[in-house]
Formats: C-alpha cells, sequence, structure tokens
C-alpha cells in the first residue's frame, strides 16, 4: 500500500511540474506493472524523463533540494573539508554551507553511514541535498583533481631529484614513486579536462604545462626545471622512446587506463634550445567510431557527400589545416562505407584508431615503406576502397589518381584553405588537369569552431550595422535574428564554450567544375562556378550555425576568413 501511495505521489509531482502528460503517465504505469520495475526508471527508459528529472521528483518527493552540479556555485573551501577518498567511497561532495551545517550533495542521501563519516570528520552538522550519481562522480573529479598533490607531488620532485645530466641513474630516477606519480597524474587530468593534446614545454627557468581543451591551449601550471629530465624520461621510456638520443625529434606511442577505459596517447619529442619539447596527441577510440549524423552536417551537405561515397570509385578529399578533424570525418565515412562484401584498406603515418574490419597499413619511410610504395602495393591487394592519410607529394597523387580511375573509391586529405583550392593544388602537384577533372569526384573542406555552453549561452539581438559588418546574411524587412554570445560557468571553465562542431564546404566536381580544371582555371574561378551550383562556403555554413544558436559571430570569424 505504501508503495502504490509512494508512486501516485511521484506521479503527482511530475504532472503538476509538467515534466508528463496524463497519457505517459498512465503509459508508464502500465509498463510498470507489466515489467515490476519502479515507475521512475521506466519513464526514464522510455524517454520521458531525463535522469536529473527523475532525481529532482524522486528529492521533491521526500522534501530534500536537488542541486544541478553542473552550475551550482561549489565552495571550494567546503569541499576541501572531506577527503577525495571519502567522497568517492559515499558518492557524496560538500558544496558550501548554510546555517552553520555543511551542504553535502549526495546520489543517495538516505546514506546515514555517509552522512555519519562526514559528521565525525568535520565536527559539523549535515545538510544533505540531492544531485545525479554521475553529476556527483564528474563534480569529484572536477574539485578533486590533483592539482594539490601535483603541487606536492612537484615539491617532492624538486627536492629528491637531480638533474639528469648523466644516465647513470636514469631507470631508478624516472621509475622513483613521486614522477610516476605526478605523470600519471598529470595524463589523467587531460583526460578528464576533454583534452585533445598536452604540451610539456621546457622554458629557461621551469617547465610549462598546457592542455589543448575545444582547440585552444589553456596553461595548467608551472613546475621547477629541476624536474624537467625526470618527467621528460619518464615520458619517453613509456612511449618506448631512445632516452639517450636528445638531439633529434623522436615519434613513439603509449597506451594508459583511466576509469576501465583502454585511451592510446601518440608522443612527439622536440629538441628546443631549453630542452626536449614533448607533445602527446589523446586519441580516443570513441572518436573514431562516431557517425557523420554526429559531426553537425547540414542537410545540403550531407547531400551532395553522401552521393559520393555511396559510388563504387573516384576519389573523395577531406581538406583543411592540422587538427581540423580530418581524420575524424573519413573513418565516420568509412564505419559506413565498410561491409563485409568490400576490402577496405587504409595507408596512415601514424594509424591513429583501430578500426575492426579494416586492414591498416602503416608507413615506416626508414624501411622503404613510403605512401607512394604502400599505395603501389595495396593496389595489389585487390582493395575496393582506400583510405590514403595524406597526399603529400606527386608520386602519391599519381598513384591515387590512377586508382580511382580504375575502379576504386578513394578517401584522402590534403592541406588547402578551401575545397576549390583542391584542384588547382593537385595540378601544381603535376597531376595532368584531365586527370584531377576525371578522378575528383567531391572535395570537402572542414574546419573545427567551439559550441557555445547551453548552460549559460546568452540570448541577444544584433544591431544592422553589427550585421553589415560581419557580412551576416539578413533581409532589411525582417527583424533582427536571436543570436547568442558566451557568457562562462563552472560547467564549461568559464570560457563560455564546450564542445566542438564542424563547419563543411562541400564541392561536387560538375561537368563545369571538370572542363575549368582542364583549362587551368584558377581556384576563384572554380569558387564562383561552385557557388553559383550552390556550394555552401564554410563562413555561410558557420554562419548558419550561429543562427541556430550552436556558436557566437567571434568563433566563426576566429576559424574561417
Amino acid at each position: 500500500m505504501g508503495a502504490c501511495n509512494a508512486m501516485k505521489q511521484l506521479g503527482d509531482i511530475l504532472l503538476e511540474g509538467g515534466h508528463v502528460t496524463p497519457e505517459q503517465l498512465a503509459g508508464a504505469v502500465e509498463e510498470q506493472r507489466r515489467l515490476g520495475r519502479s515507475l521512475g526508471r521506466v519513464l526514464v527508459d522510455l524517454g520521458v524523463l531525463t535522469e536529473g528529472q527523475l532525481v529532482a521528483a524522486l528529492a521533491t518527493q521526500i522534501g530534500l533540494k536537488f542541486v544541478d552540479l553542473s552550475d551550482y556555485p561549489v565552495d571550494g573551501s567546503a569541499v576541501t573539508r572531506v577527503p577525495d577518498m571519502v567522497c568517492r567511497r559515499h558518492n557524496a561532495l560538500p558544496i558550501g554551507y548554510e546555517d552553520g551545517r555543511l551542504v553535502v550533495a549526495m546520489a543517495d542521501p538516505a546514506n546515514v553511514f555517509a552522512v555519519d563519516d562526514i559528521r565525525s570528520m568535520t565536527g559539523l552538522e549535515v545538510k544533505p541535498v540531492v544531485a545525479t550519481k554521475s553529476d556527483v562522480i564528474a563534480a569529484i573529479n572536477r574539485y578533486h583533481r590533483g592539482e594539490a598533490e601535483l603541487d606536492d607531488l612537484t615539491m617532492a620532485m624538486d627536492a629528491g631529484t637531480d638533474d639528469l645530466d648523466d644516465l647513470t641513474n636514469v631507470k631508478e630516477i624516472v621509475e622513483d614513486a613521486p614522477i610516476v606519480k605526478f605523470v600519471n597524474l598529470l595524463i589523467t587530468q587531460a583526460i578528464q579536462d576533454r583534452a585533445s593534446d598536452i604540451h610539456i614545454e621546457p622554458t629557461e627557468r621551469d617547465l610549462r604545462v598546457r592542455f589543448r581543451i575545444d582547440g585552444v591551449l589553456h596553461e595548467i601550471m608551472r613546475s621547477p626545471k629541476t624536474i624537467q629530465s625526470g618527467v621528460i624520461s619518464r615520458l619517453k621510456i613509456m612511449s618506448d622512446i631512445n632516452i639517450a638520443e636528445r638531439r633529434i625529434p623522436q615519434d613513439g606511442r603509449m597506451s594508459v587506463s583511466t576509469n576501465g577505459k583502454k585511451i592510446d596517447l601518440r608522443v612527439a619529442t622536440l629538441p628546443t634550445v631549453w630542452g626536449e619539447k614533448v607533445v602527446m596527441r589523446i586519441l580516443d577510440n570513441s572518436t573514431a567510431m562516431l557517425k557523420l549524423s554526429d559531426l553537425g552536417f547540414g542537410d545540403a551537405n550531407y547531400e551532395v557527400y553522401a552521393r559520393s561515397f555511396t559510388k563504387p570509385y573516384g576519389m573523395i578529399l577531406v581538406t583543411g589545416p592540422t587538427g581540423s578533424g580530418k581524420s575524424t570525418t573519413l573513418y565516420a565515412t568509412l564505419n559506413i562505407v565498410s561491409k563485409p562484401e568490400v576490402n577496405v584498406i587504409t595507408v596512415e603515418d601514424p594509424v591513429e584508431y583501430r578500426l575492426p574490419g579494416i586492414n591498416q597499413v602503416q608507413t615506416n619511410a626508414k624501411a622503404g615503406l613510403t605512401f607512394a610504395a604502400a599505395l603501389r602495393s595495396i593496389l595489389r591487394s585487390d582493395p575496393d576502397i582506400v583510405l590514403l592519410g595524406e597526399i603529400r607529394d606527386h608520386e602519391t597523387a599519381q598513384i591515387a589518381i590512377e586508382a580511382a580511375l580504375t575502379g576504386h573509391l578513394v578517401l584522402s586529405t590534403l592541406h588547402t584553405n578551401d575545397a576549390p583550392s583542391a584542384i588547382t593544388r593537385l595540378t601544381e602537384m603535376g597531376i595532368e588537369p584531365f586527370l584531377v577533372g576525371s578522378a575528383l569526384d567531391c572535395v570537402l573542406a572542414q574546419r573545427l569552431a567551439r559550441k557555445l555552453c547551453g548552460k549559460c549561452k546568452e540570448a541577444y539581438v544584433p544591431t544592422r550595422e553589427m550585421m553589415v559588418e560581419n557580412r551576416f546574411p539578413f533581409s532589411p524587412d525582417e527583424p533582427m535574428p536571436t543570436l547568442y554570445r558566451p557568457i562562462g560557468c563552472s560547467a564549461c571553465s568559464k570560457t563560455g564554450y564546450k564542445g566542438r562542431l564542424a563547419l563543411h564546404e562541400v564541392m561536387a566536381v560538375s561537368e563545369d567544375i571538370e572542363r575549368l580544371a582542364v583549362e587551368h582555371a584558377s581556384a576563384l574561378t572554380i569558387g564562383n562556378v561552385a557557388r553559383e551550383q550552390g556550394m555552401i562556403t564554410l563562413r555561410d555554413d558557420g554562419l548558419r550555425k550561429v543562427r541556430a544558436g550552436h556558436t557566437s559571430i567571434e568563433e566563426i570569424l576566429r576559424v574561417v576568413v
């Protein structure tokens, strides 16, 4: 009887809050009776409620306050009252003070052992508030992320580690506990912060650490110069790089496990005047399994691109600067075209992500396995689809063009600023223009822009002068559109942005463009014809995403000329 009353009470709360309709509630009650599960869980599984809405309703049901930790002003002094280990054991985090009591966000406020533990540890009465379990874990990771521990380790290493100019004791020193723990914490912190790259940079007086998050570098810490050699040698050993060689750039790879997930890191060293700089690219395999629909294609752009990759032969080029998501787009395309009945072979330098069901070849220049040599060999291995990491020279371009003309679908990348420039770039490499026009089917230019944080973005109406100055398309007769700008909150680390989206410029090679290629037309002329035929430029695609509220004008101007 009590369970029925509780169920009814939860249903009433959800109806009063406008979270469910009477029809949805009746359907969920029927499903709950059939499955014998809780009403709240059934509503979440059916997609009627989010986890946060359910927890908020349950908090109301038991008379407690619900907090959204991603947007709550957490008091740092309260956080430090309870050690990290205790917070993780109880899924609880102190977030502030109220009337002399310690406010603690808990996933399970009925856990009296957690309340007693925190009360005896702090000497304060505890006021529990409710938060989702995922929010509590994320907040613990954010506020107990090891900065203090990193500082302590830095001091311990500074006191105990001499500069490693001689290599006699290097193995003992770099496997010393503080250095191992320092490096592990640094990598874990970068993964938690969604960083794509870790930069460890020696300067004249110290060692600077920066993370690239959403395409922008952020300085994380500066450590004493004396720990420099120990940290860099530790990273080189983990990456299987020669620690005795400091005069030339070297490459390596390592794997780490964090939260039960395996993450690969690509490591590159570069000799500078103040010592070796190390850059680690964090390779998350989930990126390689993204769908094209997750990459932010507009309907028109997707339709043109899909017509190309569903053809049995021809060349598709993805262009853009380093870090613009070219590899991610190609992998997402491969995930669609790769089927048991086709043979897919890739040639990459290096192989960033391991894909199931695909034959991946890594180039090795020292052994003579260049892009051109590898491509020549794999064409004898009966491929249907070939992915070529990058077209860098005439020989590679020539073989790729010939492969596209002889019945293979060839996917590759090129470094150009826009789609029309790809045609002139290939002819500059010495490829006959008529071959370029015949083989090339589609060019996709791409950039990555930061997404506005959904928690704190602010709506505003721009002035006409601002719209004209930024060449924003609008009709003088229509009212000004509502746009959004970044503000900054705890959820986005005060940047105003969280995550990234892709901007696309898709150019299908039509008969007119093919003729222009044969006539050695400039990229400007080709671009004008492509726009007349419906090509949406990178800038216009970006401004459409500004109008949709996904990003800001300032961000589009940062990444697109």
